[in-house]
Parts: structure tokens; C-alpha cells; sequence
């Protein structure tokens, strides 16, 4: 029954014109925790347009980014691939690396142009900031952003700014230069420091102008925001002097700017057939407290393989494609994001060689069981630490084995491991397997 709703799908996509193509815009925020959404839970964070978005498609609740931390997440989300699969499993990059993602590495915006997609990337990229791995390389017919994380410096990182975020949150204007960041317009910097103070604002205005320009056609629009990576800025319309609520004031003001882009949406008539996708590239940064978010009720944040640091937030909007007001605890992942939209798009899947990614459209569209019920934990460094099959997850800490229930368990307080043997050999044993199958498939990142 599940192979014939897929292939019914797909055989009805493929017919579809080129106009009816739908629209995707997939918005990828930094840092933001599973909790720091209103419709995720928060009691202190209004989020009413990402709400909507909400109400209106669907929730997925049991989601996941393929790493805790920025480079390997993007990785994977744009290829498809587990981050070791691609080389870029360990660490992040700064501005004085010499890697990048493979240039021959086939990304959703490559599959999509060639199925007649406009492309944009406008935001963070963190892929590779020398011009080969840059995003007018990696199938995107525009970029504009920041090339790395708001926090580092051009051309070496070194010289930022020392003092706590909360002297920099009090100094917006100050800190904001003295943040040696770039901002790129396709491959050229067109701004040294960039105001971060608006950054989230011009990156709305862009993907405006984008649409406008592009509302005869099918589009793919991919914003990864810099923010709530600290540190944190806003426009001064939006400020909040007091440091408490420093990343509440950030989060509030990405959803008023979600409302401004879902606003276009409605002005150019193509919310009828747009997909909106809006999630998050890890848990959040704790150690920053009120300048970090909050993964309640999960255990941990960013930078680690407990619930908090890779099960994050995930809305998918779609009038007359995704069922409204549904929430769905299918396991999923960003990797699984890059076969799912060929698919709703009707594109044909050409890659570098075998990705990881699982095709959910069906799930989405019709609620079909979904056909991922395994996920594999990398740490931050790209160590195997864990894997989770259905409702059950088994981790490797400083070699001592833990095992949760997540459906009974979702905090991870109860460690079963000394109570259940064989199940702890069992999942050991699986996830060593699909390991091994993709390092002896791993193709390398490319290097300058």
C-alpha cells in the first residue's frame, strides 16, 4: 500500500507543468532550540507568524539535524548525506580554512535548477567561503550573505571584540563594527564589517525582491539565517535595552519577518502553490543563557548527541499540499528534506553517489507511515555516539552505555543500559554496521 501511494505520487508530480511546479522556501535559523517557538512550547517567546505556518501545515516533532553543530548540519542538509558521507563531519569551518564542500557534490538546488527552478541562497552559508565552494557553485543562481558564522572575523579571525554578551547586546552599534564579518553579494564582499544590527531584515528584503522577480516560475529560496548565533543583534526598531531578553527580542523579530515573507507570498498570489519549510541547524547554545535558547523539555543543547542538541524544531506549510493543523511525530531528518522535495517537485534525483536522505513526501502529503525508523548520532568532532531505531536510543558517553525510551523517556533521565543487555548489543551492533557502511563509501570535502 505505502510503494503504491509513492509511486501514484510521483507518476502525478512528473505530469505536473513547469508552472505548477510548487514553490519552496526553506528557512534554516542557527542555534534556535526545539523549545523557542511558542508552538513548540515556549512561555516566554511570541512567535504568532511562525504559529500560523504552523496551524496551518504541519508540525513534526520528532526531527533531526545530522549534527550538533553548523558545517556538518548544512552539509547534510544539502546533500542529503550524513556529514561523514560528504568529508565534513568534523568541526566547523573558520575563515582561515582551506575546505569546502566538493564542488562535485550534487546539492537540492542543483537538483532543482535543472528541473527548471530559480535558485537563491540568502543567509548564512558555512559550507566553504574561497570562491569554488561558494553557493553560485553549488547550484544557486544568487547568493547574498554571510559566508561563516556572525562570529568570526575576515580574513583570520583574529582582533574580534573580547567582552560578555551582554556589554555587546548593550553596544549594538559599536559591537556591530567592530565584528570584522563580511557580507558577500555572489562572490564579491559588498560590506566590511557588515551591520548585523539589519542583517536579518536586508536577508527578508532580498528574498522579497527574489520572489517578485522569479513569480513566473518555480522557485527554490534557501534562508539560513545568521541569527540567534551569537552574538545577537536586531534593528534599533526592534530593540530591547535590557540583556534578559536579548534572544527573546531576536527570535520575535525572525518571526516578524517571517509574517513580512509569507506577506509577499499573498501579494504575489502564490500561496496556493508554496511550500514553506522553517527548522533549525542544531539545539541551542546553553552555555550563553538568556543569549541562548532553551530545548525544554530535552536533555542538553548545541554541540551534543543528547535530544537537545539535534532534535529541533520543524514546521512544513503548504496550502493544498500539506495537510493543515497536523502534527506528526515521524522520525525525520534534514537529510531526508533534500529526496522529498525532488520529489514534490517532480525532479529527477542525479547525485555523486549514495545519500542517506529517505523520501517523506508521502508521509507529508498523505500521512503514510514514514520510511525512516533508524537515525545515526555523530558527536560535533564526527564520532559515531549513538543511534535510535523506532522509540528506542542507545548512546556511547566516555565509553559508558546509555539507553533511553524516547517515547516514555523523552528528557533521557532513565539510562536502561545495565537493565537491558541484549537490546544495548543489539542497537551496538546495527549502528557499527551502517557506520561502516558509509565510511567505506565516504567521499572526501575538497581542499584549496
Amino acid at each position: 500500500m505505502f510503494r503504491s501511494t509513492l509511486i501514484f505520487l510521483a507518476l502525478a508530480l512528473s505530469q505536473l507543468a513547469p508552472a505548477q511546479k510548487p514553490n519552496i522556501i526553506l528557512i534554516f535559523t542557527d542555534d534556535q532550540g526545539y523549545n523557542d517557538l511558542s508552538c513548540f512550547g515556549s512561555t516566554t517567546i511570541k512567535t504568532p507568524h511562525i504559529d500560523t505556518l504552523a496551524k496551518e501545515g504541519t508540525k513534526l516533532t520528532s526531527f533531526y539535524s545530522p549534527s550538533p553543530v553548523c558545517t556538518p548540519s548544512r552539509a547534510g542538509l544539502l546533500t542529503g548525506c550524513y556529514p561523514k558521507r560528504v568529508g565534513l563531519e568534523k568541526g566547523v569551518l573558520f575563515p582561515y580554512s582551506k575546505r569546502g564542500l566538493h564542488p562535485e557534490e550534487v546539492t537540492i538546488a542543483e537538483v532543482l535548477r535543472s528541473a527548471g527552478y530559480a535558485t537563491a541562497c540568502i543567509g548564512k552559508w558555512h559550507l566553504g567561503h574561497h570562491p569554488p565552494f561558494l553557493p553560485t557553485q553549488q547550484g544557486f543562481d544568487y547568493y547574498y550573505g554571510i559566508p561563516y558564522s556572525n562570529d568570526m572575523a575576515h580574513p583570520d579571525n583574529r582582533g574580534k571584540p573580547k567582552g560578555n554578551q551582554d556589554n555587546i547586546w548593550l553596544n549594538q552599534k559599536t559591537a556591530t563594527q567592530s565584528w570584522n564579518t563580511p557580507l558577500l553579494e555572489n562572490d564579491r564582499i559588498i560590506e566590511l564589517p557588515v551591520d548585523q544590527r539589519t542583517i536579518t531584515r536586508r536577508y527578508t528584503d532580498k528574498a522579497i525582491d527574489f520572489i517578485a522577480n522569479n513569480k513566473e516560475r518555480p522557485f527554490f529560496l534557501y534562508i539560513p539565517h545568521s541569527m540567534p548565533h551569537i552574538p545577537l543583534f536586531v534593528p534599533e526598531d526592534c530593540y530591547d535595552p535590557n540583556p534578559l531578553n536579548a534572544y527573546k527580542t531576536v527570535i520575535e523579530h525572525i518571526d516578524s519577518e517571517v509574517g513580512r515573507l509569507v506577506n509577499a507570498l499573498k501579494a504575489q498570489q502564490l500561496t496556493e502553490n508554496t511550500i514553506i519549510i522553517f527548522t533549525s541547524d542544531n539545539g541551542p547554545w546553553l552555555r550563553f543563557e538568556h543569549h541562548g535558547g532553551s530545548a525544554k523539555p530535552l536533555r542538553d543543547g548545541k554541540g551534543t548527541t543528547f535530544e537537545g542538541g539535534q532534535r529541533v524544531p520543524c514546521i512544513i506549510w503548504g496550502p493544498n499540499i500539506i495537510p493543515a493543523n497536523t502534527t506528526n511525530d515521524a522520525l525525520a531528518s534534514h537529510i531526508d528534506l533534500f529526496p522529498t522535495l525532488a520529489s514534490l517537485a517532480g525532479a529527477e534525483m542525479k547525485t555523486r553517489g549514495p545519500i542517506d536522505g529517505l523520501d517523506l513526501s508521502a508521509t507529508l502529503t498523505t500521512s503514510a507511515p514514514s520510511p525512516r525508523d533508524t537515525f545515526l548520532y555523530y558527536s560535533s568532532q564526527g564520532k559515531l555516539e549513538g543511534i535510535r531505531h523506532g522509540s528506542w536510543k542507545f548512546l556511547i558517553k566516555k565509553n559508558t552505555p546509555m539507553l533511553f525510551n524516547l517515547h516514555n523517556d523523552i528528557a533521557e533521565k532513565h539510562n536502561l543500559a545495565p537493565h537491558m543487555p541484549d537490546k544495548c548489543q543489539m542497537l551496538r551492533t546495527r549502528m557499527r554496521k551502517l557506520d561502516h557502511t558509509i565510511t567505506n563509501q565516504k567521499r572526501p570535502a575538497a581542499n584549496l
